[in-house]
């Protein structure tokens, strides 16, 4: 068993968030030696140095797809760089809003497994009940319901080729709010919640969010 810390790449872009308490929420997150950085950082760093990372944490909100044409050296080749995730067992978590990003992008739409994320609304400050749905899960074995809060985003569910770990009910949310599935070679975790502080602070969130890098990464 590896008791070594899980190198992680959290990927940033495309959407500001509060630089201080999102640094302190990596730092809270025992075993886990986190690199946040732009995604430009990490599309110009080479492909070995991207290999390095066990895990990537995407929180990025890029709008337009990715490409590779008409960029300047810093910025590297995103889309070549997305496009090498899942070649190897690499994993891959998807966190909050970059569920949303590249949004007429179908690559994207395959990690995250989900077609048709349009976002017809989303609100802040929610308080959200949140049910485990599957128990036996690594991610959420032996996780209470709890109550956090959070943003919602009202749009499509993950589907039942899905591994739905969390779920809840309530107006202007989608149901899924946590599920898992396989990327090509690459476990992969997608988690609706972290909006801010309020839920970066929540012991629980942290808990699933460890975990589900953890799993992803294949320590779990």
């Amino acid at each position: 068993m590896q008791t070594d810390p899980l190198k992680v790449a959290v990927v940033t872009g495309g959407h500001a968030y509060d630089v201080i308490k999102f640094h302190k929420l990596w730092q809270s997150l025992a075993g886990i030696e986190a690199y946040i950085q732009h995604i430009d950082d990490f599309a110009a760093a080479s492909p070995a140095v991207r290999a390095g990372y066990e895990v990537v944490v995407f929180y990025i909100m890029m709008m337009a797809g990715p490409t590779d044409e008409g960029l300047p050296g810093y910025r590297g080749r995103p889309k070549a760089a997305l496009e090498e995730l899942g070649r190897a067992e690499q994993g891959i978590v998807v966190l909050h809003h970059a569920l949303l990003a590249y949004p007429d992008w179908p690559v994207w739409d395959e990690v995250v497994g989900l077609a048709g994320r349009q976002l017809a609304g989303y609100e802040h400050d929610e308080t959200m009940a949140i049910k485990v749905s599957d128990r036996a899960h690594p991610i959420t074995q032996g996780i209470s319901d709890w109550t956090m809060v959070d943003e919602t985003y009202d749009m499509a569910d993950a589907g039942s080729d899905n591994q739905i770990l969390l779920t809840v009910n309530q107006a202007n949310s989608m149901n899924t709010l946590a599920w898992a599935h396989q990327y090509q070679a690459s476990r992969v975790f997608c988690f609706q919640s972290g909006h801010d502080h309020q839920a970066w602070e929540d012991e629980t969130f942290r808990e699933i969010l460890k975990r589900g890098i953890a799993w992803s990464g294949r320590r779990l």
